[in-house]
């Protein structure tokens, strides 16, 4: 019950061979992973940059809440 024997290890390939198939989809499947991990650090990288040279903008501002002001207070005629 500890170890595994030949049997065990045989269902477990034909298993793995039955859900990924054969021809070099596992190395596909890997390859992807591999180019979206990269492009993910090199976003990571590009954010960082931009991030601290714009300026966080203002919730808010003076323009918006004049014109919501503006909004709510009757028409004069």
């Amino acid at each position: 019950m500890g170890s595994f024997s030949i049997w065990h290890w045989l269902i477990v390939l034909a298993v793995v061979l039955l859900l990924f198939g054969g021809g070099g989809k596992i190395s596909k499947i890997m390859g992807d992973l591999g180019r979206g991990i990269k492009n993910f650090k090199s976003g990571i990288k590009d954010g960082e940059g931009q991030a601290a040279s714009e300026p966080p903008g203002q919730i808010g501002s003076a323009q918006t809440v004049n014109a919501e002001a503006r909004k709510d207070e009757p028409v004069k005629r």
